[in-house]
């Protein structure tokens, strides 16, 4: 037997009120057949393997709707749906097959059925306008061929797994095709830090730093209502960007090791324009990518003060988007703590006073704040780092 069948739904409710088609239904569908000549014919024309021939389905019995329909509910409760519902249109007793079907179709949209019938008692036009056009129907005559009870249990037990699991497949694939676009977009965003071997971890602090931030103002702040998970989840993917401009920056500036001219510092404020328009770019040929957006919001603003000092555009307060003021706090405080080929590290002590200082002037208030509540958190990221980096490093 096919080892993938053994998690898939083969359950299977037949509905009759003459207990030998029970056992009809039973025969065919709940032994496996013998791999014999016409076993091998079977599979040929309808292109199964051979051990797909022999699948067992799990078939249950209901001699009428009224019974069919509470074996179902029974069925969902317990977390174990039947896939498909072989239903005999002339049920002696109560319901009818039509209203049958109404009722399971109430209880489990999703359920495929087969009308099993010998008689006219409606036409396919009348069925159609009582239950309306679907895919999920069939017609079965009887006395019906044992094959052909089989390729419909086969087919339809098959189409119903891949309906019910499209969401999670959907899921899977979105899941798969987020995570190389972060990749990708890191990679990008390593490419402007890479002329700078001093600053190699300087994208994973960023990011964990901005991811803290918005998660303590997400909770209690005036900035709660704006910052949700999608938020947070962008923020996290979009700030390493924030220097992507840095790219188009000379290196002769770039790496200077000593304080730059006026003329050199008005090049070096320009690698915010450059990131910014590059990602603008990008935005209008990108579906879906509204993180983008954010990355060139911050690539643009996060040099921009809280008391209008900053640049490119002068911008103040509020003016300046809330990611652009997360990420100019988490940005400061790393390139405090952080060695450059310009100046030795802040003690993490000393940056978190310096940006006490600041707030209200370079900072804002109540980012500060949620920085002073979570400054264990960012030693935490120094440290998990630095650890890291000493078990990568060569002995």
């Amino acid at each position: 037997m096919n080892t993938a069948s053994k998690t898939k739904n083969r359950r299977i409710l037949v509905i009759d009120d003459n207990p030998s088609i029970h056992d009809d239904f039973r025969q065919i569908l709940a032994n496996a057949p013998k791999n014999d000549s016409l076993d091998r014919a079977r599979a040929a024309v309808f292109g199964q393997d051979i051990e797909d021939v022999g699948v067992i389905f799990e078939v249950d019995c209901a001699l009428s709707g009224h019974e069919g329909l509470e074996k179902l509910i029974e069925a969902n409760r317990q977390g174990k749906p039947y896939a498909v519902a072989f239903v005999d249109m002339r049920l002696e007793s109560g319901w009818n097959g039509v209203e049958t079907i109404e009722r399971l179709w109430k209880v489990q949209p999703q359920l495929q059925v087969v009308i099993c019938t010998a008689y006219s008692d409606y036409s396919w036009h009348e069925i159609i306008n009582r239950l309306g056009e679907t895919e999920k129907l069939l017609i079965l005559k009887k006395p019906f061929d044992h094959v052909e009870v089989r390729q419909m249990a086969c087919s339809l037990t098959e189409k119903w797994e891949l309906l019910n699991n499209l969401d999670s497949l959907v899921q899977e694939r979105t899941a798969q095709i987020a995570e190389t676009r972060d990749t990708a977009v890191f990679v990008l965003a390593s490419l402007a830090e890479s002329r700078d071997p001093e600053t190699g971890e300087h994208l994973e602090r960023i990011r964990s730093y901005s991811h803290i931030l918005a998660e303590e103002l997400s909770k209690n702040s005036p900035y709660a209502e704006f910052i949700d998970k999608v938020f947070i989840d962008d923020l996290y993917r979009s700030s390493p960007l924030h220097d992507i401009g840095k790219i188009g920056i000379p290196d002769s500036i770039l790496l200077k090791p000593g304080a730059l001219t006026n003329e050199e510092f008005e090049i070096m404020k320009h690698h915010s324009i450059i990131g910014a328009e590059a990602l603008g770019g990008t935005i209008k040929r990108a579906v879906g990518a509204g993180f983008l957006q954010m990355a060139a919001d911050i690539a643009r603003y996060h040099h921009e003060k809280f008391d209008g000092t900053g640049y490119p555009d002068g911008l103040k307060r509020q003016e300046i988007p809330l990611v652009a003021r997360i990420v100019a706090l988490a940005d400061v405080y790393d390139a405090l703590t952080s060695a450059r080929v310009y100046k030795a590290a802040f003690r993490p002590e000393i940056a978190k006073i310096m940006i006490r200082e600041e707030s209200g002037k370079h900072f804002d208030p109540v980012i500060v704040d949620a920085f002073l509540a979570r400054y264990d958190d960012f030693l935490k990221v120094q440290g998990l780092i630095e650890a890291e980096n000493a078990v990568a490093a060569p002995v």
